[in-house]
């Protein structure tokens, strides 16, 4: 039996019938990382942002991590203030309009289940690399996709805490296999510098912006463990430097991991963009092929991580909404006995599921499942750091504590997620890429639309 988090509590002890407290500093960051999925970026991100920027990847990584990490600063600093189960949801709604804060929770509810269904089609992909190689067989995409899902979901509604250390240990073996990799390549090359990447050989200006964008998706979830306020123990100390920790640390793993994945694969003849396994044919490189399996299994399973991640956040932010009256109020009720919104939980695993499910039983590769529902959650997230950045000095005047630092880092933030999302627009890319903007824009629309006609939401009061 459910118990409903109907009745109001005071602003600082507001729990939403979660449980209280439980997450250690390390299980917080944990949540972060795991919907990062930082595996799944030199497995299959670090390959697509080379196709377009060639040398200049490292380039492309570097200035992705500059955007970024003024928008984590902006973050961080919401979240010394704030705690909820929203995420930036939350931070929009104390500083922004009302229609502006619902625009928020939508595209972030859009970003998180987006990326969950990018993330399960990658699942698909090394899944049937591992089978292949165990078996000489593969399995049916759908039927992958959709144990991915449940398993994930099943996670999710049994328990947080348990979910969270799954979490951590996935990523943190799979990323230490990816690190040892690196030094050995690093090691096997001598010390010297790679000219060609240095120079920016063969690079362009336009491979490197557009290369930006699928950069920016390497990184888009980083903020994710603002969605456990009500679940972290002194989540006004350790939420912000998860952040803080996740952006920074992520920006260094992809530079290095883009560097040494260029220089690694020049003496094989091909390109890393013509693997489908890039990880496995630098382990092979560096003379270590049994890591190569194991960092395959790793990305499977940090696909994995980050599908459980994504549920995980997207299941808070819609608990939250259900308070406010942006969606059904059956959504606000959390388990009884395990302290999660089980209802919630559903129907996040449920929206990952279709997308996912309904590609793949179509046939669309795995790879493709990957690009279109990323670049779709991509501008999602755009959307809401965007909005961050504009919010949070309107906030500070507010309170008149507003710093003309802060104010120029709010600026820069905003500017660099305008040009991030103009680097989807212009130039157009090919279909179904190009269709994507506009299937955006009708979904906003459309949940804008739903709003209004259901009422104003509630205005909402400061966490902490």
């Amino acid at each position: 039996m459910a118990s409903d988090t109907v009745l109001p509590q005071p602003a600082s002890k507001q729990t939403y019938g979660l449980r209280h407290g439980v997450l250690s500093p390390m299980e917080v960051l944990a949540q972060s990382v795991s919907t990062i999925a930082p595996t799944t970026t030199p497995a299959m991100t670090i390959p697509l942002v080379f196709a377009l920027a060639g040398n200049g990847t490292w380039l492309v990584y570097l200035l992705a991590t500059a955007g970024i990490g003024l928008v984590a600063l902006l973050i961080a600093t919401f979240a010394r203030h704030s705690a909820s189960p929203g995420s930036l949801y939350s931070y929009a709604t104390t500083s922004l309009p009302t229609p502006l804060a619902s625009l928020a929770a939508w595209a972030l509810l859009l970003a998180y289940v987006a990326t969950g269904s990018s993330v399960a089609g990658g699942f698909i992909n090394y899944a049937n690399v591992l089978l292949q190689t165990f078996s000489g067989d593969q399995s049916p995409a759908t039927l992958l996709v959709a144990t991915a899902v449940i398993v994930a979901a099943w996670m999710a509604y049994r328990d947080i805490k348990v979910s969270a250390q799954a979490m951590l240990w996935m990523e943190g073996v799979s990323v230490a296999c990816i690190a040892l990799v690196m030094v050995l390549i690093l090691f096997r090359h001598g010390l010297h510098v790679d000219r060609e990447q240095l120079s920016l050989s063969g690079a362009h200006p336009a491979g490197i912006r557009l290369g930006l964008v699928l950069a920016m998706f390497s990184f888009v979830g980083f903020e994710s463990a603002t969605t456990l306020g009500a679940e972290a123990r002194e989540p006004l100390r350790t939420i912000p430097r998860a952040v803080m920790q996740c952006a920074v640390g992520a920006g260094i793993f992809f530079m290095v991991a883009a560097y040494t994945e260029v220089l690694g694969f020049r003496p094989t003849g091909t390109t890393i963009d013509k693997s489908p396994a890039p990880m496995h044919v630098l382990s092979q490189q560096a003379g270590v092929s049994l890591l190569g399996l194991v960092i395959d299994v790793g990305a499977m399973i940090s696909m994995f991580a980050c599908t459980l991640a994504c549920i995980t956040a997207a299941a808070r932010l819609v608990l939250l909404m259900s308070h406010h009256g942006l969606v059904h109020g059956s959504l606000r009720r959390t388990h009884a006995r395990n302290e999660t919104p089980h209802i919630a939980v559903i129907i996040s695993a449920i929206a990952v599921l279709i997308p996912a499910l309904v590609l793949a039983a179509r046939g669309v590769s795995s790879a493709d499942i990957y690009g279109w529902m990323g670049s779709l959650a991509t501008y999602g997230f755009i959307t809401v750091y965007g909005l961050v950045c504009i919010g949070l000095p309107i906030r500070l005047k507010r309170q008149q504590s507003l710093t003309q630092g802060t104010l120029w880092i709010a600026i820069a933030g905003a500017i660099a997620m305008l040009l991030a999302f103009v680097g989807n627009l212009y130039p157009m890319p090919q279909a179904p890429y190009s269709w994507l903007p506009y299937i955006y824009l009708a979904y906003l629309l459309v949940t804008l639309v739903a709003n209004q006609l259901m009422g104003s939401p509630r205005r909402f009061v400061n966490e902490q």
